[in-house]
């Protein structure tokens, strides 16, 4: 399978998918349908047809699907079984919640590291990750190939430059700057501030349909 043949929309959706079918393999459920999984991870049932059909057969009509063959298939496809490390730069209270958790429902995913400018933070220990100060950023990298920026905004672009020149792959930027980066970079930007202020606007121009039934 030809992983670049599959459509980026999809690609997104695909650890949603994962994560709801590990809570129906945890649960002890066998199969599920479409509709079932629609209604659970609200994106309608022809999406979630078409996003498996790029993956050949994987269910049966009138069936449905095999939830153990399912997130087998899946983990494999989105390498479960290979961690990745990831390092965290800029240790503030959204830092620091990060740290708390840690992502612990992925099983492919953990931050080792922490960086941060302030001279006090660095040799703390927050959830079990060790901090350093920003200097050492490209002495104790390693082999982290992932960060998340949760800099101030004014700081995401020269950091970003020295996890260029040091060969990182990915970021995950949760500061409000759009970072520029060289084109082997992928760069995943989470504005919160952008995501609330279009929920509000969505609320205010586009309220939903409330059911009146009893």
């Amino acid at each position: 399978m030809d992983q670049n043949k599959i459509p980026q929309a999809t690609a997104k959706r695909l650890p949603l998918y994962y994560r709801f079918l590990n809570n129906l393999n945890q649960q002890g459920k066998k199969r599920v349908s479409s509709k079932e999984l629609s209604d659970a991870i609200k994106v309608d049932s022809a999406t979630i047809r078409r996003d498996f059909s790029y993956f050949g057969a994987l269910g049966k009509k009138g069936y449905g699907y095999n939830v153990e063959y399912l997130l087998g298939f899946f983990r494999k496809t989105l390498d479960q079984d290979e961690l990745t490390e990831v390092a965290l730069i800029g240790v503030g209270n959204l830092g620091t919640a990060f740290l708390h958790y840690n992502f612990l429902k992925n099983n492919n995913t953990k931050i080792v590291m922490a960086f941060d400018a302030d001279q006090a933070k660095a040799g703390s220990d927050i959830g079990g990750v060790p901090v350093y100060h920003i200097d050492e950023l490209e002495e104790r990298m390693g082999n982290v190939s992932v960060a998340i920026l949760t800099v101030p905004a004014d700081e995401a672009q020269p950091i970003t430059n020295r996890l260029a020149d040091f060969g990182l792959s990915g970021i995950l930027n949760f500061t409000p700057a759009r970072i520029t980066v060289p084109a082997w970079i992928r760069v995943h930007h989470i504005d919160l501030a952008v995501e609330l202020q279009s929920l509000v606007y969505f609320l205010k121009h586009y309220p939903l349909e409330q059911d009146g039934s009893d």
